[in-house]
């Protein structure tokens, strides 16, 4: 009797629990229904909101990658005293067909010298294919098999960064995944359940947020050609020209010659947060890591009264002069509003994106959908529980009550392991908690059978019970573990619909056991522990 103490007080806490985490502590009728909308996430098929499609552009990635190696490959020929006349892109993809067509040229290659360059790019640059144009002139080209690792990175590099920025917005229900099939393998499909108006959304998303700190070489020019005028009409080695952005109060539109290989990057941040300066102007305060400070404070003190250029996203922002050594802290001046700032900073906390993206698709659901969908299905439901309530009843008579009580439990357990997880709700997972009424009452069936067995051969009704539990537990484990192992592959290949049906099944078949095996079995010791003289069960 102590034992089935202990089974009652962990069914009662488990079900109390549950209860808090579906409605937790409600005073009114009100507050319990602002608790379920709370705790009760849906997705984007049930609550309506907005979905996207968007294209990462596979050919940025490939460019940026190229770039990063001429300069490594210039530092290299020059580390071992290997004379060249160029080192340059020989081939700007334009479109994602031709990303893997990226090459570099390495020109003006001294015919003594050929043996030692072949021998530092194949050491170098193992992933990329070297090739002889002429006598001096050579060609590097990345390989495929490469190619192919760089657009997987690349696209996982996206959608981590993509969530990290949805999540940062508080659109935790959001799902982000990759569009299946063969023409859209770069693109990424995203549900934004609850939204109405996807802008601020679409515009965060579609922010590169690629940071970077250049020295300033000249400017501001006017104009791109003067610019061009100021230096004989060639740019200086190792220079280029970037674009200003025009602020309210600062230098007008005009263009920078700046240092080609930035100081700082937004890989270099350890943090950023929205500020206001002591004019009550809003800003984006950032915070290097300690690993790039040295460097930085180094770079300033050697370049006080220099200007240094602040460039997002290729478009510098502001070209402050340097008054002191700086460690690692800098502002981003020029935010137009609180809200600019704080999006300016979310996004470079999140990092930026290895490439840019491309709306191809946004489409906006209605609640109506939703909310006829959920009525729907819980009519289903309720109209399933009901059916097999009274067929149980009927026909395994008083214990029909126990497997009513343990399909409710069941219920109630994966309604509330749903709101713990975070889990969304969708029109799928609906289907499957319907789906969960029938194995859970097998579950029933398969032990009150056994149950059976035992007393048509004579056992007694504790040993029937026991013997009935112990042979139909293996069968169970067996069915919901070949189930788990289909619905494993379901979540890794299926959509976020699909995923949903699979998170909620496993669940549900996780609370089965529980229900099915411990408190329907601790239900009928219960029931036989209150008869006195001759037991009987009503099975």
């Amino acid at each position: 009797m102590s034992n089935l103490k202990w089974k009652a007080l962990i069914i009662v806490l488990t079900t109390l629990v549950c209860l808090y985490g579906i409605i937790g502590l409600p005073k009114s009728k009100d507050e319990l229904v602002a608790n379920w909308e709370e705790n009760i996430k849906l997705g984007l098929d049930l609550r309506g909101g907005t979905l996207l499609v968007l294209q990462v552009q596979l050919q940025d990635a490939f460019k940026a990658e190229a770039a990063t190696q001429v300069e490594r490959i210039k530092e290299e020929l020059n580390r071992q005293g290997i004379a060249f006349s160029a080192v340059e892109l020989d081939y700007e993809p334009t479109s994602l067909d031709d990303a893997e067509q990226t090459s570099i040229a390495v020109k003006g290659v001294p015919a003594d010298r050929i043996a030692a360059f072949r021998s530092a790019m194949n050491e170098m640059m193992p992933a990329w294919n070297l090739t002889g144009v002429s006598s001096t002139d050579y060609r590097l080209q990345v390989k495929t098999s490469e190619a192919l690792e760089l657009k997987r990175q690349t696209l996982e590099g996206a959608m981590q960064t993509i969530e990290s920025r949805i999540n940062g917005l508080g659109l935790a229900e959001a799902s982000v995944q990759q569009r299946g099939g063969a023409d859209s393998e770069a693109e990424i499909l995203i549900s934004l359940p609850g939204l109405d108006d996807p802008a601020r959304v679409k515009a965060i998303l579609q922010t590169a947020a690629l940071l970077e700190l250049y020295e300033v070489k000249g400017g501001p020019y006017p104009r791109q050609e003067d610019a061009y005028a100021a230096n004989g009409g060639v740019l200086p080695l190792g220079t280029k020209l970037l674009r200003s952005t025009p602020r309210a109060g600062e230098q007008g539109e005009g263009w920078f010659l700046v240092a080609r290989t930035p100081v700082v990057t937004g890989r270099d941040l350890r943090d950023s947060r929205p500020m206001q300066d002591e004019f009550g102007k809003w800003e984006t305060s950032f915070v290097l890591s300690q690993e790039s400070k040295g460097r930085f404070g180094r770079f300033t003190e050697a370049n006080i009264n220099n200007r240094l250029a602040i460039v997002l996203d290729n478009q510098v922002r502001s070209a402050p002069v340097i008054q002191s050594r700086i460690e690692d802290q800098g502002r981003i001046t020029g935010a137009g509003s609180q809200q600019d700032a704080s999006d300016l900073a979310l996004v470079l906390r999140a990092g930026s994106l290895p490439a840019g993206v491309q709306y191809l698709q946004e489409q906006t659901v209605g609640p109506s959908l939703g909310a006829d969908s959920i009525r729907q299905g819980l009519t289903a439901a309720a109209a399933g529980i009901g059916l097999v309530i009274i067929c149980m009843l009927f026909y395994y008579r008083m214990s029909g009550i126990n497997a009513t009580v343990a399909l409710i439990l069941n219920a109630v357990l994966l309604v509330g392991i749903l709101a713990y997880l975070d889990a969304v709700l969708t029109l799928p997972g609906i289907a499957g908690i319907i789906l969960l009424i029938g194995m859970a009452v097998d579950s029933n069936v398969l032990i009150f059978e056994r149950i059976r067995e035992e007393l048509q051969a004579g056992k007694a009704v504790l040993a029937a019970i026991d013997n009935g539990f112990s042979k139909a537990f293996l069968t169970i484990i067996d069915t919901h573990v070949t189930t788990v192992v289909s619905c494993a592959f379901l979540f890794m290949f299926g959509t976020p619909a699909i995923r949903g049906f699979a998170v909620t099944l496993v669940i549900g078949l996780v609370a089965n056991v529980f229900t099915a095996v411990f408190v329907s079995r601790a239900m009928f010791q219960w029931i036989v522990g209150r008869q006195r003289g001759r037991i009987e069960l009503s099975i």
